[in-house]
């Protein structure tokens, strides 16, 4: 008689997209567990978690893996970059000084495959959100009621070749642009930082003077592993797009999550903005319906 596969063991860090997972785990009848990181986890996550561990604690993650026997590892939810000297005993039995502070350098795309491949050396498939519950990923069209004009979806063609340039070199998921003119690229700092740099443009002190209006675009790079770190917005994203006097969100379809997402499309509604997923390969080509 065949064993009974093992549950899926979902690795949480911030926002709710662990919780979400979970819900649509559970609607599909899957059994799973949640390790949930101390520190970054949401306490509704928390209170759901099966167990809750530091983030560099290799051994109790390695111990309870080995107890839960997963048939699958899944990474939900955001997890800060803390200093590189975290990373020592999570790379100990892998990885050296030299050539953490190498996997350092070249951004979070590297350090988190790494994550991948520690977790398969120890015989654990890694899967992504889009392999276990694809629904939660935006599909193609228009959310809201007020949808982009032209030049609103000219600037969004020019935003998604921007990113796609960008890709190969780990800058960012996100930039802002207004016309012809990119007003900000995503660095380390993450969406909100970014939107946050740009409201601060529309000051009447600000050396920089830009045009009203512009757009977020937001989409997974190019070439990008989606088991880790997949773009997502949400309500507050809606709240700090519309502070930064912007129009609207264009977000990669089938490649950027929506977290709660009626609650995101009723803000978006509400302050008089306009959400559309395009695909990122055709944006000029797609019109929102």
């Amino acid at each position: 008689m065949a064993a009974e596969p093992g549950p899926i063991a979902i690795l949480a860090g911030s926002d709710q997209l662990p919780v979400l997972l979970s819900d649509c785990l559970r609607r599909q009848g899957r059994d799973h567990r949640i390790l949930a990181f101390r520190g970054f986890a949401a306490p509704e996550t928390r209170d759901r978690a099966d167990a809750v561990v530091d983030l560099v604690d290799v051994q109790s993650t390695k111990r309870l893996l080995e107890a839960w026997r997963p048939s699958v590892v899944t990474l939900a939810g955001a997890v800060r970059r803390p200093k590189a000297a975290a990373y020592l005993s999570t790379y100990s039995a892998f990885r050296n000084r030299r050539e953490l502070a190498e996997l350092y350098a070249r951004g979070d795309d590297r350090l988190l495959r790494s994550a991948i491949e520690l977790l398969e050396e120890h015989g654990y498939p890694v899967a992504g959100i889009h392999d276990l519950a694809p629904e939660l990923l935006a599909q193609p069209g228009l959310f809201t009621r007020v949808s982009p004009r032209p030049e609103g979806s000219r600037a969004i063609a020019l935003g998604f070749s921007v990113l796609a340039d960008l890709a190969p070199h780990d800058v960012g998921q996100a930039c802002v642009v207004s016309g012809a003119r990119i007003l900000a690229i995503e660095g380390a700092e993450g969406t909100d930082s970014m939107l946050a740099r740009v409201r601060r443009f529309r000051r009447p002190w600000s050396r920089i003077r830009v045009e009203p209006g512009g757009v977020l675009v937001k989409t997974a790079k190019q070439g990008q592993d989606l088991r880790v770190d997949l773009p997502a917005i949400g309500p507050r994203t809606m709240t700090n797009v519309h502070r930064a006097g912007l129009k609207g969100v264009a977000i990669g379809s089938h490649a950027t999550l929506i977290l709660e997402q009626e609650r995101t499309i009723a803000e978006a509604d509400r302050l008089g903005l306009f959400l559309v997923a395009i695909d990122p390969e055709n944006p000029a080509r797609e019109e929102p319906s």
